[in-house]
């Protein structure tokens, strides 16, 4: 799975079975890294997304600001951002499995059953790609039917609104445009989802740097349980949160990476 492929695909998702699949598809491709391959297609997006009207017209035009900056910015600055934003830090990284397992035991096999969902599904990863990276999470759910899709982003809606908060309260002087706009994609994807997308307070004038993953998943001592600081909802610091699949055509079941 990857960007090209993604955009490639999308145009024929619009005429398909599921409505909201070529969105899907769209914002996953917009969280990949902003290499040349996504810039090549970025013309294309508007009408997809206009084509789908899966979202509501204000926010395509908050999406719309994302695609500006990577199409007319210099390439080397929106890089630089999301390498910035999303690969330094726990907080907004794009791997959820980060998120709720961290480097505990359990993330191994919660990896080897969502890479095997995929199979099942006919998605291949890129040889790059891990099964928790958003993107390739977001390809998948597309695949689905409506109301397995909706259910799925439901289930991880609260580390969506998470990395959301993040986004908005964080950015240097030169990532801080790029962080509000790609906060859009987050947003859009809990509308997806059917959740609201929550206010979130200024940034602090001058906020404490955050841990970096390495740090922030840091194992606790022998026989005192698995790092769990990344794996709460906001109010619940003790309460590890699943991440379930989705079955199309199921009875409902869930299966998935239990922390």
């Amino acid at each position: 799975m990857g960007a090209t492929t993604d955009l490639r695909s999308a145009q024929a998702a619009i005429a398909g079975r599921h409505p909201g699949s070529a969105t899907l598809r769209v914002l996953g491709a917009l969280l990949d890294y902003p290499g040349a391959g996504l810039r090549a297609h970025l013309a294309e997006l508007p009408a997809l997304l206009d084509a789908d009207a899966a979202l509501a017209v204000p926010r395509r035009a908050q999406i719309a600001g994302l695609l500006e900056l990577l199409g007319t910015g210099d390439p080397l600055d929106a890089e630089t951002a999301y390498v910035e934003l999303f690969d330094r830090g726990r907080a907004t990284s794009l791997h959820l499995f980060e998120h709720v397992h961290g480097d505990s035991r359990d993330r191994g096999p919660a990896m080897i059953d969502l890479g095997e969902t995929y199979a099942r599904a006919g998605l291949l990863l890129r040889e790059d790609e891990l099964p928790d990276y958003l993107p390739a999470v977001l390809e998948f759910v597309s695949t689905q039917p409506p109301r397995e899709a909706r259910a799925f982003l439901g289930e991880i809606a609260h580390l969506l609104a998470a990395i959301h908060g993040a986004l908005v309260q964080r950015g240097s002087a030169q990532a801080a445009p790029y962080a509000q706009a790609y906060a859009a994609v987050f947003a859009a994807l809990l509308e997806l989802a059917g959740q609201p997308v929550p206010e979130v307070p200024a940034a602090p004038a001058k906020a404490a740097p955050e841990p970096g993953i390495d740090e922030s998943w840091t194992e606790p001592a022998a026989f005192d349980g698995c790092a769990n600081l990344g794996q709460a909802r906001a109010g619940q610091p003790s309460q590890p949160q699943p991440i379930h699949i989705v079955r199309a055509g199921g009875s409902g079941a869930s299966r998935g990476a239990n922390p």
